[in-house]
């Protein structure tokens, strides 16, 4: 009877990366989508508490406030090596969110808090398709917490700093190969974690018009103790499955992040902008995990995975037409960190292109409503988990409109 491979990179990080080149989401404010996911350089309102602290001290008003919900739909299929009977995942609806308080107690100083939703999904590709050893289904959610301090310099300078607190929890079934002609068992595994980080940054206004920013967003390690692994056995085999405890430790990678935008034009009618975003994947090179209560099937495993960092460059452009309708444009690339050999239907990384556009309607004074649309297509891809030896070829569209209010006075 083989030793249980469970790769709890799907338990806590494997629906996030159907649309993204790695296992991360940026879904965080609309008018950023809608420039091509830009805003490290940007001070639109509270939403710079997360794109980077050092802006929130250049916001206008007193008290600023933002939050918004996007509906995240998408299309995955997988296309085994041998074989061709396609797999396609069952995707439910997902909607993460975020919210943003801003409050200036004096011109230069800013103080506030970042709720998001940087990682949640669920997702489902059955339990007899082929890769069920891997996974069949899981849910996860996750929120991040960050309150902040900001200050600014002569209206050239600002500075920010907050402190991160996320917290997860996950609901994942895969099955289990039984020898003879006990067919396949089940593993269901439940756990929370929760750590923290910093995110901190500084934005400058060197002449009139242009924005320079540099944000960077620390590593965070999601350690999972104690999480509950049950298993659905034969009476004759709970003795070598016996429910159980599991640890893990899973790294959240750091993002270091340059912005860069410029306004012209009559009133400041356009801005282009661009980002560049480098994200720090070696951090991920290998998951250890251990069963607290150990069989001849059951015990300590490490999973190579050997992400790569990946620079990802996006690039944006925005439109006021007059005081009621603001319009915007963007684009992005996100290359995949993982390599051929370690590609695994728990982490379908593609290089993925991302199209965006957005509008802002000003109904009242200080109000706005913002929407956005985000199309995400991967390139198909190929590819072989080697530890396990599951090959095949993945592909992907996804599908993300959001809304969205902000509030300033």
């Amino acid at each position: 009877m083989r030793k249980i491979t469970v790769l709890l990179l799907s338990l806590c990080l494997a629906a996030p990366t159907l649309f993204g080149g790695g296992y991360q989401v940026h879904l965080h404010n609309m008018r950023n989508i809608g420039m091509g996911l830009i805003g490290t350089s940007l001070s639109y309102d509270a939403s710079s508490l997360f794109y980077n602290p050092g802006g929130t001290p250049f916001l206008e008003k007193k008290w600023n406030f933002s939050g918004g919900v996007n509906f995240l739909m998408s299309r995955v299929t997988f296309q085994p090596v041998n074989g061709t009977e396609q797999a396609h995942l069952t995707h439910e609806l997902n909607t993460p969110l975020y919210f943003y308080a801003a409050f200036k107690p004096t011109e230069n100083l800013s103080v506030g808090l970042a709720i998001n939703t940087p990682y949640g999904n669920g997702l489902s590709w059955g339990d007899t398709w082929q890769g069920r050893y891997l996974i069949q289904d899981i849910s996860f959610k996750a929120f991040t917490f960050q309150p902040t301090v900001s200050y600014k310099f002569k209206n050239i300078i600002g500075i920010g700093v907050g402190l991160v607190y996320a917290y997860g929890d996950v609901n994942m079934n895969k099955a289990i190969p039984l020898q003879g002609a006990n067919g396949d068992g089940k593993l269901n595994i439940t756990g929370t974690t929760g750590n923290f980080g910093f995110n901190a940054g500084v934005m400058v206004h060197p002449v009139k018009g242009l924005s320079l920013g540099l944000d960077y967003r620390s590593k965070i390690e999601m350690k999972v103790e104690g999480g509950d692994a049950t298993f659905t056995v034969p009476q004759s085999l709970s003795s070598s499955f016996p429910n159980n405890k599991v640890d893990v430790m899973l790294p959240l990678p750091a993002n270091l992040d340059f912005g860069a935008s410029y306004e012209f034009g009559k009133n400041k009618q356009w801005m282009v902008g661009l980002n560049l975003c480098y994200v720090f994947w070696d951090t991920y090179d290998s998951l250890v995990f251990n069963f607290q209560t150990t069989t001849s099937a059951v015990g300590r495993t490490a999973q190579p995975t050997l992400y790569m960092n990946k620079l990802v460059p996006r690039i944006g452009a925005q439109y006021r037409m007059n005081d009621m309708f603001t319009f915007r444009i963007g684009g992005y690339f996100d290359q995949s960190p993982v390599e051929d050999d370690y590609l695994n239907p728990q982490t379908p990384s593609l290089d993925q292109i991302g199209l965006t556009c957005g509008f802002s309607v000003f109904p009242a004074k200080g109000l706005s409503i913002d929407g956005s649309f985000l199309y995400i297509t991967g390139k198909e891809r190929s590819g072989t988990y080697s530890p396990d030896n599951f090959a095949g070829t993945y592909k992907n569209a996804v599908f993300i409109p959001g809304i969205g209010l902000t509030y300033s006075f």
